[in-house]
């Protein structure tokens, strides 16, 4: 079949248009590409070929953004206007809440929207440790930065529309040098903690049905009791996913802090899964059960169906944090006008109970630890060096691309192969290839493992209250502060 004409049939069988509407779709088509079709090849894409198409004829340049616009704007055309979507989805919600997410999100794979095959080439897998399983991903589908667009951006000092990748301005915009494409992009509006929120897909997922909860309006992220009021709000409406906030301040929180903005998603994480290793009670919540998580990071659950109770307990220990110092654990909640002290709040349903999980944060720095006293310490930094987020806090690791091909020559290291090393990660392959025999029967394994142990430790990194007998002890008396 004729290419034009395949993707034609294409996005009328979608929905977007009718079969009334063919040579409109024809003619937009054309008028992307050329007017002369040529015959389809199997195999590949046929949006992909008509980009191809495109850049032959010389209607595109053939760099990575002019691509990615063009094959956006054409899975635009089989992607129905925002008011369509938004009335399909809130008419399936009636159904379940499931029935709607279950449309929206297989709208948002079929128009390439969620990228789908990128997503598939990242390194996914899971291995014991004393914290339970912990998952590990090496990130090789998100793809770097246009290098135009790098050199654009030193030199542009414009105020920039839309403000920044969350705004819901994204919604169907074209796209240009150093601003993602978005004309396939699709944002559901609902109420949340009586204002107007967006509720969109990440393109990039990192996990299953990995969604977003966008503020309407472009402010900075701040966590307190609002926080509180608003993930219990999601819950209610889509209780099959979690939700979470980023931290709201840098080091410990996550890269978006210009807007406020929760991740959540169909996926049970670790932390979601380990047991709490000691109960507390707070007397004036008696409907709240409480507990410290055995997790490497600092964490408290509160589990109630009461979600009033859930919310001032949480709002209590968020503020009582917020100015907590314990010096002797290099914890310290102020600088002068400078606060160091936030949480990261994650909520999730276990049938009509709702379950908060407030993981303490602290940014100081100090001369040993430049990038942060609880972050990934040096001896780390060969595998991680950035920030630790929600995603991760939860313990599911989200590594650098880098570490695919650095971490084959590290095999060949340990298999006495010829290899190319590098330098920061040598040290580290001494000490496995010196704790046991590494074959090529088991390497892959021994990395798998190796990588999980690593993780591990940069979670404890991050935690305020270690897990030792000096820890131990400032959790009680954080506890008794309580």
């Amino acid at each position: 079949m004729k290419l034009m004409e395949a993707y034609a049939d294409k996005v009328i069988a979608s929905g977007a248009y009718e079969p009334l509407d063919r040579i409109y779709v024809l003619n937009k088509i054309r008028g992307f590409v050329g007017d002369e079709d040529v015959e389809a090849q199997d195999g590949q894409p046929l949006v992909s070929q008509l980009v191809d198409l495109a850049v032959k004829r010389g209607k595109i340049e053939g760099g990575q953004t002019e691509r990615e616009i063009l094959n956006d704007q054409l899975y635009d055309l089989m992607t129905p206007r925002p008011s369509v979507v938004n009335h399909e989805f809130w008419e399936k919600y009636q159904q379940s809440p499931d029935t709607a997410t279950n449309w929206f999100y297989n709208l948002c794979t079929s128009n390439d929207y969620v990228k789908v095959a990128a997503i598939k080439k990242n390194v996914v897998f899971d291995k014991p440790t004393k914290y339970g399983n912990l998952e590990i991903t090496i990130n090789l589908s998100k793809p770097e930065k246009d290098p135009k667009a790098i050199a654009a951006a030193a030199h542009d000092t414009k105020k920039k529309y839309p403000q920044c990748a969350l705004c819901m301005e994204n919604e169907g915009y074209k796209g240009r040098l150093g601003q993602a494409a978005r004309s396939n992009h699709r944002i559901i509006r609902m109420m949340i903690g009586g204002h107007k929120w967006g509720f969109q897909y990440s393109p990039y997922a990192y996990f299953n049905e990995h969604c977003i909860f966008l503020d309407s309006k472009h402010e900075p992220m701040q966590i307190n009791r609002q926080t509180l009021v608003n993930l219990v709000e999601i819950e209610k409406q889509l209780p099959a996913y979690f939700v979470g906030s980023n931290a709201d301040l840098p080091i410990v929180g996550g890269s978006m802090l210009a807007h406020e903005h929760y991740q959540g998603g169909r996926h049970s994480f670790p932390m979601m899964k380990a047991a709490i290793k000691k109960s507390l009670e707070f007397k004036d919540y008696p409907d709240v059960e409480a507990g410290i998580v055995n997790w490497p990071m600092s964490d408290i659950r509160l589990t109630s169906a009461n979600t009033a109770q859930l919310i001032d307990l949480g709002t209590h220990i968020i503020d009582v944090w917020d100015h907590y110092s314990d010096e002797s654990l290099d914890i310290k909640a102020v600088d002068g006008d400078t606060r160091h002290h936030t949480v990261t709040p994650i909520m999730h349903r276990d049938g009509d109970r709702f379950v908060l999980d407030l993981v303490l944060r602290d940014n100081n720095t100090s001369d040993q630890y430049p990038l942060g006293i609880f972050h990934p310490h040096e001896k780390l930094w060969h595998i991680k060096k950035e920030n630790i987020g929600l995603i991760e806090v939860m313990g599911r690791a989200i590594l650098p691309a880098r570490l695919k091909s650095e971490l084959a020559e590290v095999k060949k290291f340990w298999l006495g192969l010829d290899n190319e090393i590098a330098d920061s990660h040598l040290p580290w392959a001494k000490e496995v290839q010196a704790k046991m025999s590494i074959t090529e029967d088991n390497v892959d394994e021994v990395m798998e493992q190796e990588l999980a142990n690593i993780f591990s430790n940069v979670l404890e990194n991050a935690g305020v209250f270690k897990d030792d007998a000096a820890g131990q002890a400032g959790w009680s008396r954080f506890i008794e502060k309580l």
